[in-house]
């Protein structure tokens, strides 16, 4: 990592898009004034060459625009989602959540 390019890492949350994913990057900060901690979340379209599924962990880099909206891209994948959790995520999508779904 040679360049000055900005890194950031985070999870892939939606890959339903040829080539493209979206990472949603996590940071907490302690606020100012309060002092209390907030949590905030943003999510980005990001490049995928490598063919990231969703939960996976990846770092990204800052690149060229590539469409409207993207300007990132996946530089490595730091840890991958296993077959059946990749399996169990999108039955839970599917399957009706809680008792009064089956009503």
């Amino acid at each position: 990592m040679t360049n000055a390019r900005r890194r950031m890492e985070g999870v892939v949350t939606r890959a339903k898009s040829a080539k493209t994913v979206t990472v949603r990057i996590d940071r907490s900060f302690r606020h100012p004034l309060y002092h209390k901690v907030i949590r905030k979340s943003q999510d980005f379209l990001v490049h995928d060459e490598v063919g990231c599924h969703p939960g996976d962990w990846v770092r990204i880099v800052e690149s060229r625009p590539i469409s409207k909206r993207k300007r990132w891209a996946v530089e490595q994948v730091l840890r991958r989602v296993s077959e059946a959790e990749v399996a169990a995520g999108e039955a839970e999508l599917v399957a009706p959540a809680g008792p009064e779904a089956e009503a």
